[in-house]
């Protein structure tokens, strides 16, 4: 792929002599991306300190599209459970789902502590790489009773041992934060989130039972995946006001899961959000992200003061993520 052939030359004569690219050079470093051969590549946005400093949209997509980031969702959903625990909503994560959603007492996903949600360590049965997984997500999408499949979903390990990643677990512990909140997750998430951020226009896909799906299919503007990008780069502030207290920004890009020998783009798992240390001119670089099917990305760089946003729709090809690490690198060359 012509996408990947950038030479060293062509690096060091896009950076600026400030050592940080000036904004018409990074334009001209997203013009290259057109020359990518897959059609599917939607838009790069680059903030720099929260200001704007390149943006493109690719193969008909535009500012106004609301786009589908995937699992880059469950990295939201992690955002609205911290909303919660800061209103008391949820008491702490280490408080297993059966002590918010009654029905599930008695079921082994009412036995598992939030926090082993979050982590994809909830020991249920639920593995998305695996066809034959009792909980695997394509099992999960064609149920007609959401709840009641993720119920009746069995154990196969204690919660906190083994890293699965999987989308019931997401969607198990949206439906908890529902039962907290006694909110719709969606009506939660305009009031909590949203509304704060001044995002107005959205679309969340629902299940079979009329729930918003908390493990992704969440669509939003590619400005507003950079503004919630934003609002972690600024530890939970945004125009002064706090929407998400430091202390759960801290547990949420903690490094819980060593997941490197499973996950070629990352190093470290967290609450739903993913971090990977590159190493650029021999200095390290950490990079926290929101990750979802097909490339889509939200890259939070805190020593960069940097978030750069990925849309792509090469939903199911491995190219996708290949391809938006490699702008991410080529972005952050500069």
């Amino acid at each position: 792929m012509r996408l990947f052939l950038f030479s060293g030359a062509l690096l060091l004569a896009l950076t600026g002599s400030t050592g940080r690219a000036a904004p018409a050079d990074l334009a001209a470093t997203l013009a290259t991306f057109e020359q990518d051969l897959h059609p599917d590549l939607r838009s790069i946005l680059v903030l720099q300190d929260g200001r704007v400093v390149a943006e493109r949209y690719y193969n008909g997509e535009t500012a106004d599209t609301l786009h589908d980031v995937r699992s880059a969702g469950k990295s939201i959903t992690a955002l609205l459970v911290g909303t919660a625990v800061d209103r008391g909503l949820i008491r702490a994560t280490s408080d297993p789902v059966g002590a918010y959603w009654k029905a599930a007492q008695g079921s082994a996903a009412g036995k598992v502590p939030l926090d082993s949600l979050l982590t994809m360590r909830s020991g249920l049965a639920a593995f998305d790489d695996d066809p034959q997984s009792p909980g695997n997500e394509d099992k999960m999408d064609e149920a007609a009773d959401t709840p009641r499949f993720i119920l009746a979903t069995p154990a196969a390990a204690p919660p906190g041992t083994l890293y699965r990643y999987n989308s019931l677990g997401a969607h198990l512990a949206a439906l908890t934060l529902e039962q907290a909140s006694k909110q719709d997750l969606e009506d939660y998430a305009r009031t909590a989130l949203f509304a704060p951020l001044g995002i107005t226009r959205w679309q969340w896909a629902r299940d079979a039972s009329g729930h918003p799906k908390g493990q992704g299919n969440l669509s939003l503007r590619t400005r507003d995946l950079g503004a919630l990008g934003q609002l972690v780069l600024d530890r939970g502030v945004h125009a002064g006001r706090r929407i998400v207290s430091t202390r759960w920004l801290d547990a949420m890009l903690a490094p819980h899961v060593d997941i490197a020998k499973v996950d070629r783009y990352a190093d470290t798992y967290g609450y739903f959000w993913y971090a990977k240390t590159h190493v650029l001119d021999g200095k390290p670089v950490l990079v926290h992200f929101a990750s979802g099917n097909g490339g889509n990305k939200i890259y939070v760089v805190p020593s960069r003061r940097e978030v750069v946003v990925i849309t792509s729709s090469a939903y199911g090809k491995g190219y996708g993520q290949l391809r938006s690490e490699t702008i991410l690198k080529t972005i952050l060359a500069q």
